[in-house]
């Protein structure tokens, strides 16, 4: 069985480190720290460019030889407000230091141009419907393909109500064939509110040849090398994901499952 599915390493410092290597793919990076008020998280960028996800609580950060101040705001996910957003391009080292306890994403992909640093959000972040009835939840765009301060890097936020589907109708990008599709690497952080909860996600392709479905708890991340994705939140469990994607084109093209097309 494919080894998709990754549970933190701990509750506390860094409880996940996936890798180009780790995962077996090329592009796509994700961290996660889980600090106490006091305590500080660093890295040298190298070869990549990265996007510092406030998830929760606050951070004084510095970046780039530049002090950003305090970033953060919202002391829960489930608040459902913009992110506070740091991205840093390849070449560069940052560091964080924890104002609150707090939980501070770190997605990485391929950086070669030297973009400056940069805030991204709350300001021009605003949370968007997708979807309708028990497929509907909620966006917050962090860094799409209209932004044009990334190389590789595809970041996004979604909430999904209890009840309800997303990522769904089922849909792939795992070729490279632009402009019907192109070759996106993914990686889902998984949030459940309350956080005793469980969630589910598919990942599958049409010959299922990959055919793997997990249950997913608060802090998991599941890895999507190729095929269809789809999750669920059950009765009772709102779900939350930070959806990381790069690959050789910074376009977001994707094809449906042939029995749910008819839904898109």
């Amino acid at each position: 069985m494919p080894d998709l599915l990754k549970r933190p390493f701990g509750t506390h410092g860094k409880v996940h480190q996936i890798t180009p290597e780790s995962a077996g793919w090329r592009y796509v990076g994700f961290e996660l720290y889980r600090l106490r008020e006091g305590e500080n998280a660093s890295d040298v960028t190298g070869t990549t460019e990265v996007i510092l996800v406030m998830v929760e609580g606050k951070a004084r950060f510095t970046a780039a030889g530049k002090d950003w101040g305090e970033l953060g705001e919202r002391m829960s996910v489930f608040e459902r407000t913009p992110p506070h957003c740091l991205y840093v391009p390849n070449g560069e080292d940052w560091t964080a230091k924890a104002a609150t306890d707090c939980t501070i994403a770190v997605c990485k992909a391929p950086g070669k141009s030297g973009h400056e640093a940069r805030r991204i959000g709350p300001e021009g972040i605003t949370l968007t419907q997708r979807g309708e009835g028990s497929n509907s939840r909620f966006i917050n765009n962090i860094a799409m393909e209209n932004e044009d301060y990334c190389d590789s890097l595809l970041v996004t936020e979604v909430f999904t109500p209890a009840g309800n589907w997303s990522s769904y109708p089922s849909h792939r990008h795992d070729e490279d064939d632009f402009p019907r599709i192109t070759y996106l690497e993914e990686t889902y952080y998984h949030r459940l509110n309350p956080a005793d909860g469980f969630g589910i996600q598919r990942v599958y392709t049409d010959d299922l040849q990959l055919n793997e479905t997990m249950t997913v708890h608060d802090h998991d991340v599941v890895c999507v090398p190729r095929g269809h994705h789809p999750c669920g939140a059950p009765h009772g469990f709102d779900m939350y994901y930070l959806n990381v994607m790069a690959g050789p084109l910074r376009k977001w093209r994707f094809v449906p499952a042939p029995n749910v097309a008819h839904l898109m």
